[in-house]
């Protein structure tokens, strides 16, 4: 998301091409295959320099998989932002991400918010049109809850694959939906309850979006829970990164963590959660969600 310059319809430049080549080398580097983008990031510049990135190193398409989502709409002049999963916009959509991205198709589509307006049955007769025209090979959603996923595969024959959610040791709604069961904080606790056990068990991945949480643990000033997080970095030779992301991983979901920073450092710091099996204890796991809650489990 960060790719592409800043949020405005400004053009990107050389620099932000030479930016998105280096974050893409630092995560190559790192054991990274998976490439996350959207149609809005950045108000598709985002996956304009990706093109560009992919442009310049031709043999990279077959080395990566290419992911991105529709669905969301911005503010624009004198129209309020939306979410459009209309057929005909689906089809638009895909059509412009594959022209930024210069490629002839794009390996995961996810819909990035629901419409509650659009039903369901012309969203996947839009999906299944896509596939049949070779430009689309598989299909996920974004921000929805088990119910929504299976209300929209009952009228869709292929499979959806994947569900991006907000995850992190900081937004922990979906751990602590679980603990909170016939406690009276669960009235104000907004994660879909079951989310987590209909992905599982329907095969869908789950990817967590916000993973390093937005740096809260592994930075100056993070409280005690960071300095749990640098401790157990310190005794298991590897980052605090790689510990935050540790904990995602570490969950029998098999929750992949999405690593939004554009930065090769913070990119290299992420390598052990690809290349090292979570290194976390029952003991050391729980210490971590106790930290990071700043009160007892119920």
């Amino acid at each position: 998301m960060g790719l592409g310059g800043g949020w405005d319809t400004e053009p990107y430049t050389a620099d932000d091409i030479a930016q998105a080549e280096a974050a893409v080398d630092a995560a190559r580097q790192a054991g990274i295959t998976v490439f996350d983008l959207a149609d809005i990031y950045q108000h598709g510049k985002s996956e304009a320099v990706f093109g560009e990135v992919l442009d310049r190193n031709p043999e990279l398409r077959g080395q990566i998989v290419l992911q991105t989502k529709c669905g969301i709409r911005l503010p624009a002049e004198h129209q309020v932002g939306r979410y459009d999963l209309r057929g005909a916009t689906i089809a638009r959509r895909v059509e412009e991400s594959l022209h930024r991205l210069r490629t002839d198709v794009i390996d995961v589509l996810l819909l990035h918010r629901p419409d509650p307006l659009t039903p369901p049955a012309e969203i996947a007769a839009a999906l299944t049109d896509l596939h049949g025209q070779g430009l689309v090979r598989q299909f996920g959603v974004s921000n929805m809850s088990g119910a929504q996923i299976a209300h929209l595969q009952a009228h869709l024959d292929l499979p959806l694959v994947v569900n991006q959610l907000e995850m992190s040791l900081d937004h922990r709604d979906w751990i602590e939906s679980e603990v909170l069961v016939n406690t009276s904080a669960l009235a104000h606790n907004g994660f879909p309850h079951g989310t987590l056990q209909f992905c599982s068990a329907h095969g869908i991945q789950l990817q967590a979006w916000g993973a390093l949480a937005r740096g809260r643990f592994t930075g100056p000033d993070s409280g005690q829970a960071g300095q749990l997080v640098a401790e157990l970095a310190r005794s298991k030779g590897t980052t605090a990164e790689t510990i935050v992301l540790w904990w995602l991983q570490r969950h029998p979901a098999a929750i992949a963590p999405v690593v939004g920073t554009t930065r090769p450092d913070r990119i290299h710091a992420c390598r052990d959660a690809v290349l090292r099996e979570p290194d976390l204890t029952h003991q050391e796991w729980y210490e971590l969600w106790v930290a990071a809650r700043g009160a007892p489990l119920p």
